[in-house]
């Protein structure tokens, strides 16, 4: 099994590094006690991304980027919404039975998510992280559970590439050129269900997946101030909340099978990995990045990759879930990352900081 590349490294008990029976570990790192469970994963996508690589481990493709709906706006709400149903069913669950929901979007006041799950009658906490929100919810998500304050939560977000164009870059019919920095917002919603062990429910011939920790990330500001370069403003980022994983808890690269980012794309997975090595870690065995596996570079116009909120969360609840499932991989980190910019902030000549949350995740 791939849990065993790292050795005697891969089997150090990381609650060692907590004292006192304190759940923190480190200066920013939680370590759980009774490790959450992620009971289901959804995945709604477009139809470029039903297109590329993972295209047959989605849930759903959506071949109309309207869903049926009179604006991208609706549209996004819609995918949201479809993928917090589904989650449920594949649960085997009811609204009711889900005590929380956690979750965000790009678009302001988090419309797509407010507007997305209304109907489903559950309640909501909003979180903004940008693209890095999947992460931000799954730790909010499973300290809620841990911490005994919920039974079930559904962590989720969503994105849309027309709607993000518009609110952040150039109308789609103004039809600018794209510098090959340039990363391509990804279309869809992914969501998954964090749950108790009295809650969980085992399916048969498959390993069970948990939480055992997580890492709040930082906002980091390297003072990058080119909206079409999101990886080299969230690269930094990732790079402090990797780094700090790996103090808090006094492990490796090796301890993890795959160190996941979430949107950096091919330019800024590069910069992170430079950023590591020059502080003696190398991840260049076990690194990927969300942004480089959903499209295919060769066949699909993308330039620098995959972005936005969905971008981490349909991968991971599609192809990491199952490779964890399966027992590929034993142990991962799951950093998704966010370029944290506004139309008011970068109108106004601000940098784009960046930010990053870790997500530990096991197979057992």
């Amino acid at each position: 099994m791939a849990g065993n590349v790292g050795g005697k490294n891969n089997e150090i008990d990381i609650k060692k590094q907590v004292v006192d029976g304190s759940r923190m570990a480190g200066k920013q790192s939680v370590i759980f006690r009774n490790p959450p469970y992620i009971i289901a994963g959804s995945s709604m996508a477009g139809k470029k991304e039903g297109e590329g690589p993972l295209g047959d481990m989605f849930d759903q493709v959506h071949e109309d980027y309207m869903v049926g709906k009179e604006t991208w706006e609706e549209a996004e709400s819609e995918l949201m919404k479809l993928a917090a149903q589904k989650v449920i069913e594949k649960a085997g669950l009811k609204n009711s039975d889900i005590r929380y929901l956690v979750g965000g979007d790009l678009l302001g006041q988090l419309i797509a998510t407010s507007f997305g799950v209304a109907e489903l009658n559950i309640p909501i906490f909003g979180v903004y992280g940008a693209c890095s929100t999947m992460g931000e919810s799954m730790v909010l998500g499973s300290m809620l559970v841990e911490g005994g304050f919920a039974d079930r939560v559904i962590a989720i977000t969503s994105s849309h590439f027309a709607g993000a164009e518009k609110q952040f870059r150039f109308p789609l019919d103004y039809g600018n050129q794209r510098p090959y920095s340039a990363s391509w917002t990804v279309t869809g919603s992914g969501a998954v269900i964090i749950a108790n062990h009295k809650a969980a429910n085992k399916k048969e011939g498959e390993l069970d997946v948990v939480i055992t920790g997580v890492t709040g990330g930082k906002i980091v500001d390297y003072g990058i101030k080119d909206s079409m370069n999101m990886g080299a403003a969230m690269a930094p980022a990732a790079f402090e909340t990797i780094k700090q994983n790996f103090e808090d808890f006094n492990i490796r690269p090796s301890y993890y099978d795959k160190i996941i980012t979430g949107d950096l794309g091919y330019v800024g997975a590069n910069i992170l990995k430079e950023l590591l090595k020059e502080n003696d870690y190398d991840i260049s065995e076990n690194h990927m990045d969300c942004g480089m596996e959903i499209y295919d570079q060769e066949t699909q116009d993308t330039h620098a990759g995959g972005s936005g909120c969905a971008c981490a969360a349909i991968t991971f609840t599609s192809y990491v879930l199952k490779q964890l499932r399966e027992g590929v991989w034993k142990r991962v980190l799951f950093v998704p990352t966010g370029a944290l910019l506004s139309q008011v902030s970068f109108n106004e000549g601000n940098a784009v900081p960046g930010i990053a949350h870790a997500v530990m995740v096991e197979s057992k």
